[in-house]
């Protein structure tokens, strides 16, 4: 190393950045890759929360035709108006909240529209409450906008579901939001919307936003979902995001939003002016096709999920030792593996290098996560089955 390199190396680094945790699915995600290439063994991936469907044709056809037709310049930083209304549109259909064109902003996945968010309510001296097991850069969102992470750990034995009193319990003077997932990444529970209306209420007694993470909304398995803000006592107190991720297949498109009051929007957006000034065009175009287009490929993709949901639900229930709860949307199992010897990291790193299965450790979802490992039914029937034989030679042989 030069000089020059060592004196920029040994250079302070601000504070945030050693409060910030990677990621154990992206850990996990790392030591697959490498375990592959450096080996080439046949792997199960079940760690990263991605469709296996590429993106419906029409979409894509829409995106490249725009593109073609000069689509590919800046636009409002809070997206085409078009887009925003058929968001506004979709979301009044879909989940029963309404939002005016004008109250949504879109941004660069939904990962950024919470981002912003955090940027945009929360500072140093502010507390948000986060229920776990909760998908884990929450945490790191509320500490890179300076506020502090208050995480409620919710029951095992509810099977994770919205815990009211718990949650009103650590909301205070200083909270400015809470975060409610629903469908839950990692353990596919929608919420009681008896449990999300109490929560919101105390929330709107401290004068504090419910962040409404809404992306899985469009999976759910045994009941309509509808949005926190079409039920709740104070809808003008919910912020929602949502994307086209999950929902249509379209990850790598990175197209989100944000909806909620006026100042809330606008303040979003200014944030976001700072960042990325507006979310990509083309992905905008797709977005729009996307939303407005036929909705066959989204169906199909549901029923397929739902058969995989089964098939997990049931191939889990038939091994010694672990289990799961059964998940009512969303894509992924949460496998009870607090009988196997370790903490949950060390069970994905033995499940890794003895079966090839890749996992998602259960602590990187907060303490309530410990002892648990997500797994993602995102992926073909044929591979899930062969990752659940897998999992259950490895619990055999551990159990024994």
């Amino acid at each position: 190393m030069t000089d020059t390199s060592q004196r920029a190396a040994s250079r302070r680094m601000a504070d945030r950045v050693g409060s910030l945790n990677r990621s154990k699915i992206r850990v996990m995600f790392g030591l697959a890759e490498r375990e592959q290439r450096e080996t080439g063994r046949d792997l199960v991936r079940l760690e990263v929360g991605e469709p296996d469907f590429g993106t419906p044709e029409h979409v894509i056809d829409a995106a490249a035709e725009a593109a073609h037709d000069g689509a590919t310049h800046y636009t409002e930083n809070a997206g085409i108006p078009e887009l925003r209304e058929a968001i506004s549109d979709t979301m009044a259909r879909e989940s029963g909240v309404a939002y005016a064109p004008e109250q949504i902003t879109v941004t660069s996945g939904g990962m950024e529209a919470l981002s912003l968010a955090m940027l945009a309510i929360a500072g140093p001296g502010d507390e948000v409450v986060v229920p776990t097991p909760a998908w884990p850069n929450y945490v790191n969102q509320i500490r890179i906008a300076g506020a502090t992470p208050v995480t409620v750990p919710l029951s095992e034995e509810s099977g994770f579901d919205l815990d009211p009193d718990r949650v009103a319990d650590a909301i205070g003077e200083d909270t400015v939001a809470v975060v409610l997932t629903s469908p839950s990444n990692p353990t596919g529970r929608v919420y009681d919307e008896d449990a999300v209306r109490e929560v919101a209420r105390v929330a709107n007694a401290h004068d504090a936003y419910v962040i409404a993470d809404e992306v899985y909304g469009r999976l759910t398995y045994d009941e309509a979902f509808r949005g926190a803000a079409s039920y709740v006592d104070a809808p003008e107190n919910v912020l929602t995001v949502d994307s086209c991720s999950k929902t249509y297949a379209m990850t790598g498109w990175r197209l989100g939003w944000f909806a909620g009051p006026d100042s809330v929007v606008e303040a979003v957006t200014s944030v976001g002016e700072s960042t990325t000034a507006c979310p990509s065009s083309v992905s905008q175009q797709a977005a729009l096709a996307a939303l407005t287009g036929p909705q066959d490929a989204v169906a199909e993709m549901k029923i397929a999920f739902e058969e995989r949901r089964d098939f997990v639900v049931e191939r889990v229930a038939e091994m010694p030792v672990v289990s799961c709860p059964r998940p009512e949307g969303a894509f992924y199992a949460f496998l009870d593996v607090s009988d196997l010897s370790g903490d949950s990291f060390a069970v994905a790193k033995r499940l890794l290098a003895e079966q090839g299965v890749v996992t998602a450790p259960g602590e990187g979802f907060g303490d309530a996560g410990e002892g648990y490992l997500r797994l993602s039914f995102a992926n073909s029937l044929d591979r899930i089955e062969e990752g659940l034989d897998r999992i259950e030679a490895f619990v055999r042989a551990e159990s024994e």
